[in-house]
């Protein structure tokens, strides 16, 4: 039980995961990025339609990663150029993505809800079968894909990133003091394009997990509010890599537990709420001791 539910936990957790290493690289340039989800579910969408096309789930995942990228950049152009309220902005976004996507399905599949496409190409598993055998990862091990040993090099890489390279150094000076980044000539607004297309591109690599990992199919409620436990999980984790993740992991975890509690006959819509109300209960907690060291 305890490997299955290890397993299932890496695999709920990495499209959680990709999207908060984006949103924390959007918060630290400054924008809090609230339309994590629609980017996710665009690209889940693309993934499934391009890997039948093409045949290619590495064609899927380059498109999904593109077009998120290419959304994310004009979100932050509404944002930066036409000076609107980013939360507004994202939440509308949401609607629209969730909106459009489902007519677009209606008018070219004639499908509602929820589209399976013939020849649609999983993601393939990095390590032989044989490996499942090993006591205790196995499973785990056996479940790798290369889209979740991505997410969590990134989960290695971005303190490196964000803290000693230069384009690390201009992201978390926009986000702190866009004045000074102004006073050496940089443009912070550009900094900031930077970021979100960033966050767009790895919530459009979230999306392609969801939909390539082991269904194949794509359907409005695929995200099921995965973008915003993101965004929660980069405010849990106060926008660094490695506290964000293991609260990224934390779902998973309670995500995977929920779904083996609902097979020995617990009420599963209790249960499926169960990782959302601990999510929640977590940033109250970590809210109130903020709080209390401020006084």
């Amino acid at each position: 039980m305890i490997e299955q539910i290890a397993a299932a936990a890496i695999l709920l957790t990495t499209p959680i995961l990709m999207a908060a290493m984006g949103g924390l690289v959007n918060r630290q340039g400054g924008i809090v990025n609230i339309a994590l989800e629609a980017k996710m579910l665009i690209g889940a969408y693309v993934a499934v339609v391009v890997s039948s096309a093409s045949g290619s789930w590495m064609l899927a995942v380059l498109a999904a990663a593109l077009v998120g990228t290419v959304i994310g950049w004009l979100f932050s152009l509404t944002i930066t150029r036409l000076g609107a309220n980013m939360i507004i902005a994202g939440l509308g976004l949401n609607v629209l993505a969730a909106g459009a996507l489902g007519f677009v399905m209606t008018i070219l599949y004639g499908s509602s809800g929820t589209l399976r496409l013939p020849d649609t190409v999983l993601l393939p598993r990095l390590l032989p079968e044989g490996v499942s055998q090993i006591p205790l990862i196995g499973r785990m091990l056996a479940g790798l894909d290369p889209l979740t040993v991505l997410a969590w090099v990134s989960v290695a890489a971005l303190p490196f990133l964000l803290g000693s390279t230069r384009i690390g150094l201009w992201i978390r000076a926009t986000g702190n003091a866009a004045q000074v980044v102004r006073s050496v000539g940089l443009r912070p607004a550009l900094v900031q394009d930077v970021s979100t297309a960033f966050a767009g591109f790895f919530s459009g690599l979230a999306g392609a997990h969801l939909a390539l990992y082991s269904i194949g199919i794509f359907n409005e409620g695929l995200t099921a509010g995965r973008g915003f436990i993101a965004l929660a999980a980069f405010y849990f984790g106060r926008n660094r890599p490695w506290p964000t993740a293991a609260a990224c992991l934390l779902f998973g975890i309670l995500d995977a537990a929920q779904i083996r509690m609902q097979t020995v006959g617990l009420p599963p819509r209790l249960m499926g709420a169960l990782p959302y109300l601990m999510v929640l209960a977590i940033l109250v907690l970590t809210q109130m001791r903020s709080l209390r060291r401020a006084k």
